[in-house]
């Protein structure tokens, strides 16, 4: 038998402490996620309901694709997002993210009464 060759690098000992401190960062990335979403739950509860004459003046979305691998089958699953700006009559523009079925509801240009309250978006109705 001819001597061991030690290369002095262990695969398994570099991955025993490179995976749990990944999950650690991944475990505190999603903590602050919740933290930041309760935060402005509760920023957004405390304010009041307004309702402002509003005029839309854009409509965008964005779209999210994310690539999942399970047993081989590979998927694509996708996500749309739809946003709103507003201009209210002190010329400020307010932009929410609102639901799918809203968004197609609206069309640039409209006028109507905005009720909103903080950064949460409750409603629009159109002007007669």
């Amino acid at each position: 038998m001819g001597p061991e060759i030690n290369s002095g690098f262990d695969v398994f000992s570099v991955l025993s402490i490179i995976f749990p401190i990944l999950f650690i960062i991944a475990f505190i990335g999603i903590f602050i996620n919740i933290l930041h979403g309760v935060k402005q739950w509760n920023f957004n509860n405390k304010q009041p309901e307004l309702i402002v004459p509003a005029k839309i003046v854009s409509k965008r979305t964005e779209t999210h694709h994310h690539q999942h691998n399970h047993n081989n089958h590979h998927a694509i699953h996708t996500t749309n997002s739809y946003f709103v700006t507003f201009e209210v009559e002190s010329g400020d523009r307010i932009e929410f993210t609102i639901q799918g079925y809203q968004y197609g509801q609206m069309s640039e240009g409209d006028n109507g009464k905005l009720t909103f309250q903080g950064t949460r978006f409750i409603g629009f109705e159109r002007g007669r």
